[in-house]
């Protein structure tokens, strides 16, 4: 097999590594709120908000150990290892005890951070700079059908039912404990990439091409100094004008991952107006923002080429999006959706509740965070090319810390008041990411004047 495929066809492992994994755990989270409303017992008094709370706030501070990990283990046995993490807190909803609910919680922030250090250096070292937005483009849409199959699964499995038993939540964690660990068995048949003499960017990757050379590098600079160095240049950007300009828009990001992630489909299952079909709504809500998901990249990803009015207008279009969408929950769901009991709520929305808007707006909440994210992966790639790793820990950082403090408040703020929230952030982190925009744009006109 020539070099070439090989590297290809270790990014189509990766991307259905991660496709399987998380159509079980963006399942479970997706879910994980209204099972724990159906779940009597007094041994059990935990949250799902709460607890994603804490993966979110340890995936931050974690992003600073992650590398290494994988310096010490490799990539290969990094995704194996946080894997195994990601089943365990599957499987803690066959039988939940409050005690291991939350500690899987913090076990799992910190797998999550070496997962996402690691797929990124597996995809750094096997791709080239022609093949890196390619190699990127597989993987994310590979990727993104996870939400599909999944929320297929649960749509089938709880079509028609106002209560979530013992033995139906018992049977989907089985289920989606399992299809996780075949996810986790998957990253094996990654093989490792024929040496090439081009040369690398070390800030690029973080690890070198060949396991023999990290052994030597492991050798010659301690993790402690691995660790500290990476810290101090993430430092340095975060600093920058650019980024702390663009760290409004991460934090939005944030926001509206914990929104569409966790909370909107918990609202959806609390709307007793809905019928008996109203848990099984939650399955179908996922499968519409995965379209939107898959249709949004995969067009913005084609046009990014050949796009000659730069990022803004995706990155508006997205915005819009999400504020019609917003606009239309707001009138469409009852106002205490997200805190109300197993019982589901009983208050009135502005109009009759009705199944098909709230199902665009499922979708148009997937199409936005799609035009949206891209958009942001893509600005930090080019801003910080020379230093892309510290560059986007900084981005996950500022988004991982926002989506844990939204976490925490949906336990306690009424639906009008999260909207609210996502409405100011995300106007005040879109005209962030103008200015930002409209600076490349002056460097780049100044850069070509230059030239002449």
């Amino acid at each position: 097999m020539s070099p070439e495929r090989k590297t290809l066809l270790n990014i189509i492992i990766l991307g259905l590594g991660f496709m399987v994994m998380f159509t079980a755990f963006g399942t479970c989270g997706n879910i994980e709120q209204t099972v724990i409303k159906s779940f009597n017992s007094t041994e059990f008094h935990g949250s799902g908000y709460t607890s994603m709370a804490i993966i979110y706030a340890v995936f931050s501070a974690s992003n600073l150990i992650a590398p290494s990990v994988i310096a010490v283990i490799g990539p290969q046995l990094s995704l194996f290892f946080s894997g195994i993490l990601y089943s365990a807190y599957i499987a803690v909803f066959i039988h939940p005890y409050t005690w291991s609910f939350y500690t899987l919680s913090v076990l799992l922030g910190i797998a999550a951070a070496v997962l996402w250090t690691a797929q990124g250096n597996l995809l750094t070292i096997n791709s080239k700079d022609s093949t890196i937005g390619r190699n990127s483009g597989i993987f994310w849409a590979l990727m993104q059908f996870s939400l599909f199959f999944g929320n297929l699964y649960i749509y089938l499995a709880w079509h028609g039912k106002s209560h979530i038993t013992d033995k139906d939540r018992q049977t989907v964690f089985i289920t989606l404990t399992v299809i996780s660990l075949v996810g986790n068995f998957l990253f094996f048949l990654i093989q490792r990439p024929d040496p090439e003499p081009a040369p690398s960017d070390t800030s690029e990757s973080l690890l070198p091409p060949d396991n023999s050379d990290s052994v030597s590098v492991v050798a010659s600079q301690t993790l402690g100094s691995q660790a500290w160095d990476a810290f101090k240049k993430s430092i340095e950007l975060a600093m920058t004008k650019e980024m702390l300009l663009l760290s409004t828009a991460f934090a939005y990001s944030g926001l509206e991952l914990t929104f569409y992630s966790g909370v909107y489909g918990t609202c959806l299952g609390a709307m007793t107006q809905f019928g008996e079909n109203a848990k099984g709504l939650i399955g179908l809500s996922g499968i519409l923002i995965g379209v939107g998901e898959i249709i949004g990249g995969g067009v913005f990803g084609i046009l990014d080429k050949c796009n000659r009015f730069g990022r803004n207008p995706v990155v508006l279009l997205g915005l819009i999006t999400h504020f019609v969408a917003f606009f239309l929950i707001f009138l469409n769901i009852a106002n205490d959706a997200p805190v109300a009991s197993e019982e589901g709520t009983h208050m009135q929305a502005f109009i009759q509740p009705s199944v098909l808007v709230a199902l665009i707006c499922s979708f148009l909440l997937g199409l936005g965070d799609s035009c949206y994210n891209t958009q942001l992966i893509s600005i930090v790639g080019f801003l910080f090319r020379e230093d892309s790793a510290p560059a986007f820990a900084v981005f996950k950082f500022v988004q991982s810390i926002t989506a844990a403090i939204a976490f925490f408040y949906c336990n306690y703020l009424m639906l009008n008041w999260q909207l609210l929230i996502m409405v100011v952030v995300g106007f005040l982190g879109t005209v962030s990411f103008f200015v930002v925009e409209w600076t490349v744009i002056r460097r780049r006109q100044d850069s070509d004047y230059d030239s002449i």
